[in-house]
């Protein structure tokens, strides 16, 4: 922490010198200490419309996200903790980077190259997020701060060979950008020393009223995907693509999230309590980052685009907040309090040929960019 704060300090004088006046600044603090004595480092990024990031070396995470509204009233629109402690006793993945592989494999079992891996099962008889320790649950290292025209703050972590099952020594960096068009930009990056899989995603749960504030069921989302990957009961992709005309899936115009969302007729809506499913967005990844989903809350005014390269979004729509966790403004957060919308490869994508390739090889370099882009719809 004593060379970011060092490095911070340094730019800010030497800014001062310059004459020059910064848009966006980045601020180096610390959010609290491991069992081990290591320090968690925290950094806040400040634009000047008034939006507020702040993120944590600990799961190279977002931890707060504030926001003005329809009546410029600013409010913190993302779930939350306050203190470390809470992050480390109460894993929920509010704002975390997860990986190596972001969602489920069946069975947490894979093959590549003619070997089979066997992951840590930690959600039924399937491995999510990683594992037991994925990259949700590590402190990272804060490499580097930004002030400028944007607001950057970058994280890196190393990953060894045979970390939770996976092969490879997997080497990751997490930047996150704020620019004053009000865009928070994250960009996963990843290279490897062996053949290995990888799958990067941000796992942040949005109330754009407020976190704490109560459901997001009247929030209006558009999701421009024309198929889904039906699940089995446990939630594994059966390999199919699902058109979703005539479905509750169907978010291609835009609907209310709880409009559908009781639907009895769906047996994939019953097993996940709620949504909780990766809609097709392309069939591969693509270079330039495109519409993913595009949320509006009626009450507050403000609005959430989400763009990536990916071919998927994971949509999950907060089923198991079940009232037991208080979150960082001293409120409960129960079932339908928030919206996650993850940008990430098909869920299970090793298991399934159809799906495209998941394998990272050396020499190659693995990338997601995601955009968070707020406004307030007047």
């Amino acid at each position: 922490m004593k060379q970011g704060m060092a490095f911070l300090c340094g730019l800010a004088v030497s800014q001062l010198l310059a004459g020059v006046a910064f848009a966006a600044t980045a601020e180096v603090g610390e959010f609290g200490k491991m069992p081990d004595g290591r320090a968690v480092e925290s950094v806040t990024l400040r634009n000047t419309s008034g939006v507020e990031v702040r993120l944590i070396g600990y799961g190279a995470s977002i931890q707060s996200v504030v926001a003005p509204g329809r009546d410029g009233k600013r409010a913190d629109i993302t779930l939350g903790y306050g203190t470390l402690k809470d992050y480390l006793d109460k894993p929920q993945y509010f704002g975390a980077t997860v990986g190596r592989f972001a969602n489920r494999i069946a069975r947490g079992r894979f093959t590549l190259d003619g070997h089979t891996y066997q992951l840590p099962v930690n959600n039924g008889p399937n491995s999510l997020h990683g594992g037991t320790r994925g990259f949700d649950k590590v402190v990272w290292t804060l490499r580097k701060v930004t002030s400028g025209k944007a607001a950057s703050a970058e994280f890196s972590y190393v990953s060894p060979d045979g970390d939770q099952g996976y092969p490879g020594k997997l080497t990751v960096t997490a930047t996150y950008t704020l620019d004053d068009a009000d865009a928070l930009t994250v960009v996963y990056r990843a290279r490897t020393d062996k053949p290995t899989i990888v799958n990067l995603s941000n796992h942040a749960y949005w109330n754009l009223s407020g976190e704490g504030s109560g459901s997001v069921m009247d929030d209006v989302l558009t999701i421009p995907g024309d198929a889904i990957t039906p699940t089995d009961a446990d939630l594994i992709p059966t390999g199919k693509f699902e058109a979703v005309a005539r479905t509750p899936y169907d978010f291609r115009a835009g609907k209310p999230i709880g409009r559908d969302i009781r639907d009895g007729r769906s047996e994939q809506l019953l097993a996940g309590k709620g949504y909780d499913m990766n809609w097709v967005i392309g069939r591969a990844p693509v270079a330039a980052p495109r519409l993913m989903a595009r949320v509006a809350d009626p009450k507050s005014g403000r609005m959430l685009e989400v763009l990536s390269g990916e071919p998927g979004l994971q949509f999950y729509s907060g089923n198991f907040l079940d009232g037991t966790i208080v979150g960082k403004s001293g409120r409960t957060y129960r079932q339908g309090d928030a919206f996650v919308l993850e940008p990430q490869l098909f869920p299970d994508t090793p298991n399934h040929p159809d799906f495209g390739s998941a394998v990272l090889k050396p020499g190659s370099e693995y990338r997601n960019t995601i955009v968070f882009r707020f406004s307030v719809e007047k």
